[in-house]
């Protein structure tokens, strides 16, 4: 019996013990196996993702391990090869002492390749008046020349005809508040591929058109395909873009007969019909996308007025028995009817009013000794303009700015393009006694007309269109800015023009 009793016993100790280590070795299994788990609170933790600066001159053969920056450094302008070696966030102070508790994700912005870029479009013209500026050094020069550009007329044609100061040539038209890009006439003809200009009105709207066409000439040569009996008004061609500019010559825009020769001298009053058009430019109006309108200067001359088919008056016409009325009045009447033709035409293109443009003659005028010999350009204050230019300028604003509300209301595309200032700091940019060739060749003293109205070309006039590029490309907008100024009270009674008579046509 007590045999039984101990065997028995000892099985009994032996089951424990082995059922003891049974259950150690579970706990030991179970105790490695967690260890080498991760955490639940550690798998909610987000990793931070590797942050790159992007190239914006990828390597043709790419980094597939790219260096990792700094969330932090990444929102700022530095060096592709900064770079911090642990790619771990680090907080920002929040300013706001009530953060939101839901941050947004940070927003990277990508460094850019060039910070000299121009502004966007759609806040450049908020930001910039691209005709209040300085005329500043351009060490380039010009972009065409006198050799280069066989349109030039030999009036305008200042080099050709022995002017032997150059300074004039190195400026270029600079606006205080941005950046003016260089006229580009390859994109300017891309731009206008299957248009039609038109540049409307006298000798200055010639000189300009001349100008265009020797800027455009370095990517393709016009090809002239019309001009009327006297060649004032001509047509050329861009046979690669199918682009046409003219020149439509009408210096009063309504209807008028002119007794004048090429050089101004006239055998009669110039008979102005206030209340007709002139049908050389209203025929193909419909017909033009792009315009640039202009007059003023012809308003000077001795006129006499016509409104429907009665005579109202004229202007410096001491010999008749007539009412002076004076060109002021005459100005502002067929511009508003002008204007007001322009602004109820329905017309789907683009309109440019061009402001009357200051001449430059001191010590007299045209036809009485006045001369324009300064070699560089002025300061803004420096100079300012004649009462003449002042009240022709000031008709001008004023009739615009009743237009443009209208056109506004009809949806007619009329903008003010006024050059007035910006040429009136270049008295250096005339032909001066240049306007003929080599006009001191005989006589070192002799006495010689002066031009001191139009522009040498190559000259400050080509800037104009430098400008007139940019504002096509901003065409969408409504308005252009423009500096206004203060009109004093002038009075006109005592004044007479016939000395004026004479402009070059």
């Amino acid at each position: 019996m007590k045999l039984n009793w101990f065997g028995n016993k000892q099985n009994h100790m032996l089951l424990k013990l082995v059922v003891a280590i049974l259950l150690m070795g579970f706990a030991f299994r179970l105790v490695f196996f967690r260890s080498t788990t991760v955490s639940p609170i550690l798998e909610q933790t987000p990793i931070a993702r590797k942050s790159v600066v992007p190239n914006p001159n990828p390597s043709p053969n790419p980094n597939p391990n790219p260096k990792t920056v700094s969330p932090i450094l990444e929102e700022t302008n530095i060096s592709q090869k900064s770079v911090v070696p642990i790619p771990i966030p680090i907080p920002i102070p929040n300013p706001n002492p009530n953060p939101n508790p839901n941050p947004p994700p940070p927003v990277h912005v990508q460094v850019q390749g060039n910070e000299d870029q121009v502004p966007p479009k759609e806040n450049f013209e908020e930001k910039c008046d691209l005709l209040t500026g300085d005329w500043i050094p351009n060490p380039s020069g010009p972009t065409y020349t006198n050799q280069s550009c066989s349109l030039i007329e030999s009036h305008q044609n200042c080099i050709d005809n022995g002017r032997p100061d150059t300074g004039y040539l190195y400026w270029r038209w600079n606006p205080r508040d941005c950046a003016l890009p260089p006229f580009d006439p390859e994109r300017f003809l891309e731009m206008m591929r299957n248009k039609t200009w038109a540049l409307i009105g006298d000798s200055i709207s010639r000189n300009h058109v001349q100008s265009l066409l020797c800027m455009l000439s370095q990517v393709e040569q016009a090809v002239q395909v019309y001009h009327d009996e006297d060649y004032r008004s001509k047509r050329w061609q861009f046979p690669s873009y199918n682009f046409s500019i003219s020149v439509i010559w009408s210096p009063f825009l309504v209807k008028a007969d002119i007794f004048e020769d090429f050089n101004g001298v006239s055998t009669s009053e110039v008979e102005l019909y206030l209340d007709k058009l002139d049908k050389k430019w209203t025929d193909q109006y419909q017909n033009l996308d792009y315009m640039i309108i202009s007059s003023g200067k012809w308003f000077l001359k001795t006129a006499i007025y016509h409104e429907n088919d009665t005579v109202l008056g004229c202007h410096y016409c001491p010999k008749r028995n007539l009412t002076e009325l004076g060109f002021d009045f005459a100005y502002r009447k067929s511009l508003r009817f002008v204007l007001d033709f322009i602004v109820s035409s329905n017309h789907k293109g683009l309109i440019f009013f061009r402001t009357s443009t200051p001449d430059h003659f001191e010590n007299g005028e045209w036809s009485n000794g006045g001369n324009c010999l300064r070699k560089s350009p002025v300061k803004e204050g420096e100079m300012e303009l004649k009462d003449l230019n002042r009240i022709l300028r000031k008709v001008e604003l004023e009739e615009f700015e009743k237009a443009a509300l209208k056109a506004s209301e009809n949806g007619v595309n009329l903008k003010l393009l006024d050059l007035t200032m910006l040429s009136l700091l270049r008295p250096d940019g005339h032909p001066g006694p240049y306007r003929e060739f080599y006009p001191y060749a005989k006589d070192k003293n002799a006495t010689v007309q002066n031009d001191c109205l139009h522009w040498c070309l190559p000259g400050p006039i080509d800037y104009w269109n430098d400008v007139i590029m940019e504002m096509v490309e901003l065409r969408t907008s409504d308005t252009f800015p423009t500096s206004r100024p203060v009109f004093d009270k002038i009075d006109l009674s005592d004044w007479t023009f016939g000395a004026i008579g004479h402009l070059h046509s």
